[in-house]
């Protein structure tokens, strides 16, 4: 379901990017887009979909934490919080008045 929805969104994309209609058909998929977003089946969906989620994500976290694996990872973070902190991260970069930033 996300690779289609990610596919439509990508083709509605390079659609609006390479059509030669310009800002008007712009204009009609963004209000098209919308009328179907707002649509009261559209945001029930959507609405379900998250509770699914949210559910699927609260029962994997429970199982996780429950399991060794969990319970291995849960006494590692909280010895790994009272370590020293690595600094080399904290420092500013050294850049040269004449060097380009890397993008």
């Amino acid at each position: 379901m996300r690779g289609k929805l990610m596919f439509i969104t990508g083709l509605a994309a390079g659609f609006v990017l390479g059509s030669r209609a310009g800002r008007e058909k712009y204009e009609e998929i963004t209000a098209n887009a919308k009328k179907v977003w707002e649509h009261p089946t559209v945001q029930e969906a959507a609405g379900v979909a998250q509770a699914q989620a949210n559910k699927l994500y609260s029962e994997s976290k429970d199982k996780l934490q429950s399991s060794k694996l969990g319970e291995k990872l849960h006494t590692s973070d909280t010895t790994s919080t009272t370590s020293t902190t690595d600094s080399t991260f904290t420092e500013p970069l050294a850049t040269s008045s004449n060097s380009k930033p890397a993008l």
